[in-house]
């Protein structure tokens, strides 16, 4: 499987293609601020052509370029019901000064939005993609997972990074939450990829033996979803 990513924005969100391999179809992966100018560039390099954006969750600096991306290759959308309305209000997400930095902008979705649930199976791109509701950082937070030669490829969000999670603190946000959508997450197996929505990749592993966020969590399917 083709994984191939950059940072986008001042927050410097991944923004990642998911293909088979080189030479067709493949999709796109939470395209943040700028990201339609780097995507051209990543997707030209290899020979790809987007069938479908995937969005692990509504904050702004996943979704922020998600509308001329779509609008460019004529492709849905896919995002969590319970982030639907960020698209469009990006400030409910940040509070009171969300409105200051997101207010003035005029926000639109893509011509085709779908609504995704937990076990959503999406068939795009050659690629089988399992989706897993993983609330906590924001009520509509999902994990995109596939099946690579290697074993699992999963598409985090801001769930789970390297040495850290994502914040619980904003509007939408719970740690109890949190906690459950992590001890979901750690039912992969060890040699499980992670590609986080911030910094660089990691493995379950590492992260269950290192993340001192996950110190004394045990792993379970279906705890608190």
């Amino acid at each position: 499987m083709l994984v191939d990513g950059f940072p986008t924005g001042g927050l410097a969100a991944n923004c990642y293609v998911l293909a088979p391999g080189r030479g067709g179809e493949c999709v796109v992966v939470d395209p943040g601020e700028g990201a339609d100018r780097g995507l051209a560039e990543l997707l030209e390099r290899h020979s790809l052509r987007p069938v479908a954006v995937l969005l692990t969750h509504g904050h702004a600096d996943h979704t922020f370029a998600v509308a001329p991306v779509c609008g460019a290759h004529d492709i849905p959308a896919y995002i969590h019901s319970d982030d639907r309305i960020l698209l469009t209000e990006p400030w409910r997400a940040l509070g009171p000064v969300g409105r200051e930095i997101y207010g003035q902008l005029e926000m639109t979705e893509p011509d085709e939005v779908r609504e995704l649930t937990d076990g959503t199976v999406i068939e795009a791109a050659g690629l089988q993609l399992r989706v897993t509701h993983t609330p906590g950082h924001t009520g509509g937070c999902v994990i995109f997972g596939a099946d690579g030669a290697e074993g699992a490829v999963l598409m985090t969000g801001d769930l789970l990074f390297r040495d850290g999670i994502g914040r619980t603190d904003l509007p939408g946000g719970s740690e109890e939450a949190m906690r459950n959508s992590l001890a979901r997450v750690l039912a992969f197996d060890d040699a499980a990829m992670v590609f986080p929505g911030h910094g660089p990749a990691t493995t379950i592993g590492r992260e269950r033996a290192h993340n001192p966020y996950l110190r004394g969590l045990a792993a379970s399917p279906t705890k608190g979803l």
